[in-house]
């Protein structure tokens, strides 16, 4: 995995485009604090058990969270999107950060510090409200993983929840049942908590049955309700 030196980002500040509509005044004190880069795919915005710096924003690209247990096993927590915020909790709370949050791909992120957040949201209520959204948001993705992990009995199972929910969250409205798969095997055993092998065995099973086929890098979801069928949770 590669890892990129952990300091801030340098580059000009965009926080309109991050933050939504804000007022002015919060925006342009937002601009003056926010730093901005690009980040290749592999590096490291931040590892789990570092002191948190501040907040993290994503505007371009996808942000991998994962964490790691005592015998070198990796669980991937979840995809970050653009849009999203990344070392909210342990920001506010002046903890560790939870999990290591590596670039999936090429990224365009914004960086607050710690300081700098609180400070805004003893100022403004707005961004006090929009940093609890996004703790919401995060809570609801956390107990879907949870979900996903504990309720499921089989691998198969939990594929198949896995991909239900992409659908309901990437597949393009005008083409239903059609999303890019942005993860390699691996990865998505990482996210289920199985090995590659057996991804890919259940995928070549899920086709077999007619449940999805595959187009290059775009997934095709061909009996939703086949799908379905194998989540009992």
């Amino acid at each position: 995995m590669a890892t990129q030196p952990m300091k801030p980002p340098q580059s000009t500040p965009a926080a309109h485009t991050v933050y939504g509509d804000l007022p002015p005044a919060l925006s342009r004190s937002l601009e003056m604090v926010t730093l901005t880069n690009n980040y290749p795919t592999g590096s490291v915005l931040f590892t789990e058990g570092q002191t948190a710096r501040g907040i993290y924003v994503v505007q371009r690209g996808r942000v991998k969270l994962s964490v790691c247990a005592s015998d070198g096993r990796t669980l991937i927590l979840r995809i970050v999107e653009a849009g999203e915020a990344l070392g909210v909790a342990s920001t506010i709370g002046s903890r560790e950060y939870e999990a290591t949050a590596e670039a999936q791909e090429p990224c365009e992120i914004s960086f607050v510090r710690q300081s700098d957040v609180l400070r805004l949201m003893r100022a403004h209520g707005e961004f006090a409200l929009w940093i609890t959204q996004h703790l919401s948001h995060d809570y609801n993705a956390t107990c879907r993983e949870i979900r996903t992990l504990m309720l499921s009995g089989s691998a198969g199972e939990k594929l198949a929840r896995l991909l239900v929910g992409w659908l309901d969250n990437h597949a393009d409205p005008k083409t239903p049942g059609r999303m890019k798969m942005v993860l390699t095997h691996e990865e998505i055993g990482q996210m289920i908590g199985t090995s590659r092998e057996t991804v890919t065995r259940l995928f070549a099973g899920f086709k077999k049955q007619r449940l999805i086929q595959q187009e290059g890098a775009t997934l095709v979801v061909a009996n939703r309700l086949g799908l379905e069928s194998l989540i009992t949770a």
